[in-house]
């Protein structure tokens, strides 16, 4: 028996993705065709857009902790979001979710200190850039994390919401991210973080400076590998 994978999705790029990664990679474990059972559940993103621009993270913690009880009477065994910038409102809410979660930075930690990495760009949107869920949770493994530039955040954001969240993948989305990740290369970090879920829509191994640590796959990975220990 495998357990039971509960996914909570923001944005529609990044939740499918996620689940594309469960169900394709758990073939490579399960045999063909085989993948752990996946429930999802999804407020309209405009609902956590709105939290999110006024800056209420209380609210964004009660849209995902009423996904965790919808995902609970499901049957999901824990909780996975594919979505790196709500997990700022996790800790808000994380004592009344009726199951466990899996903490997006925690599954890229684990990534980042098999391969030796001390210091990480990240890119993300500016909600998640100056926030500290990612410092917060590499600092005490000894991995610094690099923030871009004011300027550099602020048009990440806009390409990150005005674009890859509606799925318009456009050609100059590519060497204005490589353009960043040429630069945190210069301020020495070894590696890059895509800490959008929608990022690696358009930054993968073969065209980036750094080597990457794909939040969206890896948190995937975390999930089957959960999934699986009973199995």
């Amino acid at each position: 028996m495998t357990q039971h994978i509960g996914i909570v999705g923001g944005s529609a790029e990044g939740a499918a993705l996620c689940y594309r990664t469960i169900c394709i990679e758990g073939a490579q474990q399960l045999g063909p065709h085989g993948h752990p059972e996946v429930s999802m559940h999804t407020h309209s993103l405009a609902d956590y857009v709105a939290c999110v621009e006024a800056g209420d993270w209380q609210g964004v913690g009660e849209l995902m902790l009423a996904s965790s009880e919808k995902l609970a009477r499901s049957g999901a065994d824990f909780l996975i979001c594919p979505d790196n910038t709500i997990h700022q409102a996790l800790p808000l809410i994380a004592a009344r979710s009726p199951l466990p979660w899996l903490h997006i930075v925690d599954a890229v930690a684990a990534q980042a200190q098999a391969r030796g990495y001390r210091r990480l760009g990240l890119l993300g949107t500016r909600w998640l850039v100056e926030s500290e869920v990612y410092p917060s949770r590499l600092a005490p493994l000894g991995i610094e994390c690099v923030r871009p530039p004011q300027e550099e955040r602020e048009d990440i954001n806009r390409l990150i919401m005005d674009e890859l969240v509606c799925g318009d993948i456009t050609p100059e989305a590519v060497p204005r991210l490589q353009s960043v990740i040429q630069r945190l290369a210069a301020e020495g970090c070894d590696a890059v973080v895509l800490g959008c879920t929608e990022v690696p829509l358009v930054i993968n191994p073969g065209n980036s400076r750094l080597p990457t640590l794909d939040s969206t796959r890896l948190l995937a990975r975390a999930a089957l590998a959960r999934a699986t220990e009973a199995g």
